[in-house]
Parts: structure tokens; C-alpha cells; sequence
């Protein structure tokens, strides 16, 4: 005879099924916390950068002007993605979550280091190129793991970046103001209006 195992009651099998299924859509799902009228503010703020960036004599004001709205646009981001967040009744540290952040983060961070080596040596033209290319490259390996459109977003960046880099550096503003300002807000306004806020 073989020992009788003790009966598990059904809501109790049945609440650790639900947990597995949660886990796994969990993992499988995707980061739908991206921001759209975050992005529209950040774009707003861009273009307000742009204008005041436009008016220095100074580069290096200039590119501490676009750094100050670096720290901005982080602060506007993260505020947007943390109110949708609990609105959907999600955390962003979940899987999807993570999957978005860690994917986003290499590029942008790789960005924030360059920037500060080319600033020291003075290398302006290079600065809005390369910031457009490594923000767009986050944005398109990040997007893997959100909704369709944010890696369409990220590869207008990559084009912007792109054409800054080919184009004389006198039009470099401009490219920032036309990506992190006019890209910014169309798709936020994409963003809000198909998967909300």
C-alpha cells in the first residue's frame, strides 16, 4: 500500500494555478506604462530648450541648457510613467517593467558618459547627433517590450540622429528641437489617444 498524501483543498490548487498564470502573462506581457502625454510635456519642454539653447553665445551654456533639460525631461518621464502606472494598478518594477528599463537604460547611459567626455573637449557638433542616435537606440530596443509604436518612435531619433550628423553643425538645435521636441510630442499625442494617457 502506498502512504495516502494529504488532500489539498481546490481553492487552495486553484489560487496557485492563478499565481502561475499571473507570473507567466506577467513575463510574456508587455510595458504599456510609456507615457503619452509625459512624452507631449518633454516635447513641450524640448522645444522650450531649443529656443533658449538657440539664444547662447556660449557652447558651453548651450549644452548646459540641453543638459538641464535632460534632467527635466527625466523628472516629467518618470512622474508621467509612475501616475499611469497606478492608474492601471501595475508596477513598474514588474517583469515587462524591467524588461523596458534594462533594455533603455545601456544605450542612454553610454549617451550620459560621451556627453560628458565631448563636452570637456569641447566637441559641439558631434553632441546632437549622438545624442538623438543613443536615445533613439534605447527607445527601439525598449520598445521590444511595449507597445508597437514606441520603436517606430525610436528610429525617427535614430534618423534625426543620423542627418545631425551629416548635415552642418550650425542645424544641431534644430535636430534636437525636431526630435526630442516635434518627435515627442506626435507619437505622446499617438501614445495618449490609442493606449491612453
Amino acid at each position: 500500500m502506498s502512504p495516502t498524501r494529504p488532500a489539498v483543498a481546490i481553492s487552495d490548487h486553484a489560487l496557485e494555478q492563478l499565481k502561475y498564470i499571473r507570473a507567466t502573462m506577467e513575463r510574456t506581457g508587455s510595458f504599456t506604462a510609456v507615457p503619452g502625454w509625459g512624452g507631449v510635456a518633454m516635447g513641450v519642454s524640448a522645444l522650450a530648450a531649443a529656443v533658449v539653447a538657440a539664444q547662447q553665445t556660449d557652447m558651453r551654456m548651450w549644452g548646459l541648457v540641453w543638459m538641464c533639460e535632460v534632467v527635466l525631461a527625466l523628472i516629467i518621464g518618470s512622474a508621467f510613467i509612475l501616475r499611469k502606472t497606478r492608474q492601471g494598478d501595475r508596477s513598474v518594477f514588474a517583469a515587462p517593467g524591467r524588461q523596458f528599463f534594462l533594455s533603455f537604460s545601456p544605450p542612454v547611459a553610454a549617451g550620459g558618459l560621451l556627453s560628458w567626455v565631448l563636452y570637456q573637449q569641447g566637441a559641439w557638433a558631434v553632441l546632437p547627433g549622438m545624442w538623438l542616435l543613443l536615445y533613439g537606440a534605447g527607445v527601439v530596443t525598449a520598445g521590444a517590450f511595449s507597445v508597437r509604436v514606441v520603436p517606430i518612435m525610436g528610429l525617427c531619433f535614430m534618423l534625426l540622429g543620423a542627418a545631425a550628423l551629416a548635415c552642418p553643425s550650425s542645424w544641431g538645435n534644430w535636430f534636437l528641437a525636431g526630435g526630442f521636441g516635434v518627435v515627442h510630442i506626435v507619437f505622446g499625442l499617438i501614445i495618449a489617444r490609442r493606449y491612453g494617457g
